[in-house]
């Protein structure tokens, strides 16, 4: 005669491989509405993933996320105001992104990607200070330069394209140098380095982060 343990866990380990045989089976040969249902909800929360996505990277590409730290609004932001680019005759403002952030999706992700080290500095309180922030100036600087050359002011020409423009109408110098950068196969930033934001310091050290 079975004690009283050896019947009550008999039913339990019956049960257990029971179930887990059904699950298993489940798995490999799902029904037609299971198997609709998974892939209902993973196109469900494909799109809310990519919708998230977007808006995250929308509110990250904007003017006031941009000078939300105050590294950048009391510094290069400061001086962005007193350009032509800020207040303008025609009412045509380019703000940060605009000039930063390339509009087309596949650079701008690039260029989001390899903006993180800018968290970096924030943590570490790199340009935290006007005094550190000059320090770096320079190397910020080139850093920008650099990836406007290698993308032809990609930024720049969203707005302003030699093709588009009309040299009679410009100022007599104006329209020499442009004539002559295209000849020359100059881009942009090669003459305009100064345009939104002061010249840093050529001399200074050079400390990049």
């Amino acid at each position: 005669m079975l004690d009283n343990k050896e019947v009550d866990n008999k039913p339990t380990e019956q049960k257990k491989p029971g179930m887990i045989r059904r699950v298993w089976q489940w798995w490999r040969r799902p029904s037609r509405l299971a198997l609709g249902t998974l892939l209902l909800l993973g196109f469900v929360a494909g799109i809310i993933f990519w919708g998230g996505f977007n808006t995250g990277m929308e509110m990250a590409n904007t003017e006031k996320f941009c000078i939300s730290c105050h590294e950048m609004r009391d510094n290069v932001y400061q001086e962005y105001m007193d350009t032509v680019h800020y207040t303008n005759r025609s009412g045509v403002r380019a703000t940060c992104p605009d000039c930063h952030v390339p509009h087309e999706w596949v650079p701008k992700i690039v260029r989001k990607i390899k903006a993180s080290k800018e968290l970096y500095a924030k943590a570490f309180g790199l340009i935290d200070t006007p005094q550190k922030f000059e320090a770096h100036r320079l190397v910020m600087a080139e850093n920008e330069w650099a990836r406007m050359k290698a993308n032809d002011s990609q930024e720049c020409r969203n707005c302003h394209n030699f093709e588009y423009m009309d040299f009679t109408a410009q100022k007599t110098v104006a329209g020499k140098m442009h004539d002559q950068a295209i000849q020359d196969g100059k881009t942009c930033i090669d003459c305009h380095k100064g345009i939104a934001h002061k010249l840093p310091d050529m001399k200074g050290i050079k400390n990049g982060f």
